[in-house]
C-alpha cells in the first residue's frame, strides 16, 4: 500500500454514475469522473513556518468530496486511487 507524504491524503473514488435516475444507461465516455470517495491513507501534515507537524482535517475511513481535477491517478494491485494534497478536498460527509 502507499503512505502519502506530507500534506497528501489518498482516496478511493467512488464509482461512476452508469444510469440517470430516471434509469437510463450513461455511455463510459460520457459518464462523469466521480467529486467523492473514501480516504484509504493520511500523509503526517504540512510543516508549519514554525517547523512543528499541522494536523490532518482528515483520517481514514472519512467519506469526502473534492475537486473534478484534483489529485493525480494511481493504480496500486489493479485499484484505481487519487493521490491529492488535503486542500484540495472541500468537505468530509457526516
Amino acid at each position: 500500500m502507499l503512505k502519502p507524504l506530507g500534506d497528501r491524503v489518498l482516496v478511493k473514488p467512488d464509482a461512476a454514475e452508469q444510469k440517470t435516475a430516471s434509469g437510463l444507461y450513461i455511455a463510459s465516455n460520457a459518464q462523469e469522473k466521480p467529486q467523492r470517495g473514501e480516504i484509504i491513507a493520511v500523509g503526517a501534515g504540512k510543516v508549519g513556518e514554525n517547523g512543528e507537524r499541522l494536523p490532518m482535517d482528515v483520517k481514514v475511513g472519512d467519506v469526502v468530496i473534492y475537486g473534478k481535477f484534483g489529485g493525480n491517478e494511481v493504480k496500486v494491485d489493479g485499484e484505481t486511487y487519487l493521490l491529492m494534497r488535503a486542500d484540495d478536498i472541500y468537505a468530509v460527509v457526516e
